[in-house]
């Protein structure tokens, strides 16, 4: 569980860094609020996770219901613009002597 904490943290926040941002300040300010008796900050903080968390869901839900279209990248177009190349020959000259 150890080595898995760090990977999980690091995949979600690569994916949503700005949710992610936003659900730790809230989190943080609720725990501060919590321990300090600030009731306000404690309401702020879980208000500000708990709208991030819903836009996260939102935005989860709007991903499924529009389905995707995989894209084909093509690295060469199917066929050249330029002309094809004549064959070589290999003419064999005699060796001078």
């Amino acid at each position: 569980m150890n080595a898995v904490l760090p990977r999980f943290l690091k995949s979600t926040y690569r994916k949503d860094p700005l949710i992610s941002v936003l659900i730790t300040v809230g989190v943080v300010d609720a725990l501060i609020g919590g321990l300090d008796d600030s009731w306000s900050l404690f309401a702020f903080g879980l208000g500000t996770a708990g709208i991030t968390l819903a836009w996260k869901l939102w935005r989860i839900q709007q991903r499924r219901s529009t389905p995707e279209e995989p894209v084909v990248q093509h690295y060469l177009p199917s066929r050249s613009s330029s002309p094809t190349l004549p064959m070589l020959t290999v003419t064999k000259k005699k060796p001078p002597y």
